[in-house]
Parts: structure tokens; sequence; C-alpha cells
């Protein structure tokens, strides 16, 4: 019998949080940029199907705020100096080409003690894309990361998809490094640029502990909406933290 949108989401979760004690493995030996910060190498993986996670421990006090990485590098500075000026760290899941147009951006990421991890080389829809294609999305990006920062990042988010995540994403994740594919469970819609009032509201009604915000670097209304979000999210007992210490 087919599972339940809720049954799913409960599944993969819990089977993604399993998973996450695994980080994915390193992809090159390169030596690291001055200034950044990789995330630990650990042992490689044996291939197989990622997990997908859509949230975090509900019964902790953490929440991420993760932010698709493309768009107008000078709004990602203004970002980023909103979290350093809060004390917050983000997490990036960039666009390979964003960062190969932009290659301080990676260090500028890192070295702030934010995380970077592969949100696909080109940003395409991989919603019913074939498995090849969403194999060179995926590798493709986390080559580009390996070059930049010495390391192909822990997490893997497919673009273009809303809702769960197919076996194809799942089985071509893992075998290119990744064990665990990162959705979201907020999801305030800030790239439709709706203001920052709207992005505020929609983040304030949805979080609950253990969420995974879905934000976009590159938006006026998302920048602006930022320090209120963390100020919520503070005001209610919790604390933003990078994806990989929400499934640690």
């Amino acid at each position: 019998m087919p599972l339940s949108r809720r049954s799913f989401l409960v599944t993969a979760a819990a089977a993604g949080l399993a998973a996450c004690s695994r980080a994915a493995h390193r992809v090159t030996s390169r030596p690291q940029p001055a200034g950044t910060t990789a995330a630990p190498t650990l042992p490689a993986l044996p291939p197989g199907p990622a997990a997908a996670v859509y949230f975090g421990p509900r019964d902790g006090k953490s929440v991420a705020l993760t932010f698709h990485g493309s768009g107008d590098p000078s709004l990602t500075q203004e970002l980023l100096a909103e979290a350093a000026r809060l004390r917050v760290p983000i997490t990036v899941f960039a666009v390979g080409t964003w960062l190969e147009q932009h290659p301080d951006m990676s260090r500028r990421i890192l070295a702030a003690g934010h995380e970077l991890e592969n949100h696909t080389y080109t940003h395409p829809s991989l919603a019913g894309a074939p498995a090849v294609k969403v194999a060179e999305e995926c590798r493709r990006c986390r080559d580009v990361l390996a070059a930049q920062t010495g390391n192909g990042g822990r997490y893997f988010r497919p673009s273009g998809i809303e809702g769960h995540y197919s076996q194809v994403i799942l089985t071509q994740a893992g075998d290119n490094g990744y064990a665990t594919v990162v959705g979201f469970d907020v999801d305030p819609l800030d790239y439709q640029d709706p203001g920052a009032a709207a992005i505020i509201a929609r983040v304030r009604q949805a979080l609950r502990p253990g969420s995974i915000v879905s934000l976009h670097l590159g938006h006026a209304g998302t920048v602006a909406a930022f320090p209120t979000i963390v100020t919520d999210v503070r005001s209610r007992g919790l604390e933003p933290v990078l994806v990989r210490d929400l499934l640690a």
C-alpha cells in the first residue's frame, strides 16, 4: 500500500536522522583556500540511496535557517552581514554556476562559520528528470564545491521539487556521495517576492521545533525579513543552528 504523505514524511525524516551521522565522502584532497572551513572529512560511503529529511527533532530547541544560494551577490553580502550581527549560523545550498561566477562567495560563507552545501549545478527543475540529468546536476555542483573548498559537502538539495523526493533523486544523490537529501517543512515562498511582512508571517505561522526553513539569497525582501525571523525564533525559546548540528 502506498505511503500517505504524512506517513512518508515521518518515515523519511526518521530514516534521514539515522543516516545523518554519516557524512558524504570527501571527493578531492585539494588543499583548502585560506580562510575557509570545510565540513569534517569522514570515510567514504558505500553506494546506496540517500535518506530524505524534511525536519529535525521535534522535541529539541533548534531550527535551521537554510538558503538557496544564487542571485545578486550584494544582497548575499547584506544577509551575511546581518547574520554576523545577530550571531546566527545559516546553511547555504549553493548553485554550482553561481559559485563559479562569484568564486569568492564560498570563502565568505565558510569563513563566517556557515555551512555550504549542494543545490545542483544549473538549478533546473528536477521533477521527473531522468537519472542521468539528476546525476549530472548533483555531480557537477559537488565538483565545484570540492574545487573551491576542498570538500564536496555533506548534503544535497534538488531544485524545482515541491513535496517529497523521488527514489531517482535519492539514488543518484547516494551514488554521488551524499547520504542525506535535505528538504524543508517551512516554505514562505520568499522567491516570489511577496514582501518582508508576508515572509515573516508565513515563517511565524509554520515554524516548529526542529523546522528546516527554506529561504533564498538574492531577494531584498528576505534580507529585510531576516532579523525579525531570527527574533521570532528566539522569542519561542528556539535557536538557529547549522543543518549538520540540527541533524547530529
